[in-house]
């Protein structure tokens, strides 16, 4: 694939452009008025957000898609120049962008080989838009949506007017990309594929690192590398020494942690994890700057706020606005979001998928259960790579749960090579937990729990892939059981 993109008005072609990475890029250049189309098999309310602003979608991937691209005069802004507007001329040929899951078979890919178009991967445009801003990039293999849109609602209410590109959808700019007017671009980097080495941000954050991607990387060394290269292209790194790899395998300019008698720069004390949320002193080298005030639960939460108290006095806020933003920053959607109340079972959704994050979502969902209530843990396991290579430690993360309910295996396109499966990961839950319980399919998922839940529960529902669908499935027919049982 090429790596050079074109800033000048050539058009911008997403094959799947309704994914959450893809369409934040593509969200940002339409906003840009670049011009800005692509397909996706499955329309949903991302591109239906795209269309509207501009982006011209087409509803199945196939190379007869590429026929829409004709010379055409257009005014775009330049991305070094947001004040001023180019009269350029559009190459007939569209700059291509895929992720790394579009396959070589695809049909629209092979037509842009054979036209010639530029082919270019989503970090690619990425990198460009970082290289082209004062840019703040959040990596790690836990945290990075949660902490990215944090920073990014920091300098929103700070007045900064940052351009945002994360990978969840967050309500204060109702998606997952904002463009501002700003120098200042806040975005989540992803190392599932490597690609995290492209970027050469002005601040890098890395908030731990772990294996998480056994697709891709066969040892922890190969994602330390990975995590090596990207810290050396980041002017200033900020880093957390709670994880052990940060501490002992990087150098970050600026470290955090929740302990304070490490001798990081930013560290917390006095504090109190409540079921409405999170209160800490904040400490900077020594000195006390504040209490900070979190909506959002737990321990995890807490060092991802710290992370962006750091980011907040390298820009030269004053902690009080640092504070300000914090207090009112509800949490991306998918990372414990409430999904409704109905007769006195509570239904969140979360997008836990690996067990450190397992754990650490239990734990902040057993913090916030009433004495008495049920905690609920349903699970679909994502990609059969992940399970069996995470097998035991799966094994272990479910231990603040009351009642374990697993679905099978989401594949992600992973093929199905009969090593591992959702009843196997029940058998061994099962020897560390006395509640587990196997449901093959999302629709036998959602009759058990109908039948299972009471008043009371807080359901969690875990996983990368679609088992939340059942979530308003089961609300509505708890809302309506006349309608149920006729």
């Amino acid at each position: 694939m090429s790596n050079s993109v074109d800033f000048s008005g050539r058009p911008f072609h997403f094959i799947g452009i309704g994914g959450i990475g893809m369409s934040a890029l593509a969200y940002v250049l339409a906003k840009r008025q670049f011009p800005v189309s692509g397909s996706d098999l499955r329309p949903n309310h991302i591109t239906h957000k795209l269309e509207s602003i501009g982006a011209h979608i087409f509803g199945k991937q196939e190379a007869s898609n590429l026929e829409f691209f004709d010379p055409q005069e257009s005014q775009v802004v330049v991305l070094n120049s947001p004040e001023k507007l180019a009269t350029t001329t559009n190459s007939k040929l569209p700059q291509v962008i895929c992720s790394t899951a579009i396959n070589t078979n695809n049909l629209e890919y092979k037509a842009a080989l054979e036209l010639g178009c530029p082919i270019l991967h989503r970090s690619d445009v990425l990198a460009a838009l970082i290289a082209d801003y004062y840019s703040i990039a959040v990596a790690g293999t836990h945290g990075k949506t949660t902490t990215s849109s944090m920073i990014g609602y920091m300098l929103l209410q700070a007045g900064l007017d940052p351009t945002i590109l994360v990978g969840g959808e967050v309500n204060a700019w109702s998606g997952n990309a904002r463009l501002g007017q700003s120098q200042y671009l806040v975005a989540e980097a992803d190392e599932s594929d490597g690609s995290l080495v492209k970027h050469a941000p002005e601040i890098g954050i890395i908030t731990n690192i772990e294996l998480d991607h056994p697709d891709h990387y066969d040892t922890l060394e190969e994602v330390i590398d990975i995590f090596q290269t990207f810290a050396k292209g980041c002017k200033t790194l900020i880093g957390s020494i709670d994880c052990a790899t940060v501490r002992d395998r990087l150098q970050p300019t600026i470290t955090y942690s929740l302990h304070s008698d490490t001798d990081a720069d930013y560290t917390v004390t006095n504090i109190d994890y409540r079921a409405d949320g999170t209160t800490a002193l904040v400490w900077e080298r020594g000195k006390a700057l504040g209490v900070l005030n979190l909506r959002l639960l737990s321990r995890h939460n807490l060092s991802n706020a710290l992370a962006a108290v750091a980011v907040g006095r390298v820009l030269g806020l004053e902690f009080g606005e640092i504070a300000k933003g914090i207090a009112t920053f509800e949490g991306a959607r998918r990372r414990f979001e409430f999904r409704g109340e109905v007769d006195g079972i509570t239904f969140i959704d979360d997008y836990a998928h690996h067990p450190s994050e397992i754990r650490a979502t239990l734990a902040a969902a057993r913090l916030q259960a009433r004495p008495g209530q049920r905690v609920v843990a349903i699970f679909q396991p994502h990609r059969y790579s992940r399970t069996l290579t995470f097998l035991e430690e799966f094994a272990q993360s479910f231990s603040h749960a009351d009642l374990v309910v697993l679905t099978d295996i989401y594949s992600a396109g992973e093929p199905n090579l009969g090593q591992i499966s959702g009843e196997h990961l029940t058998a061994e839950i099962a020897k560390q937990h006395s509640q587990v319980v196997y449901q093959p399919t999302l629709s036998s998922v959602g009759e058990f729990l109908l039948q299972t839940l009471r008043p009371g529960d807080l359901a969690l529902f875990l996983g990368a892939g679609n088992l939340n669908q059942v979530i308003p499935e089961i609300i509505a027919t708890l809302r309506e059981p006349a309608k149920a049982t006729s």
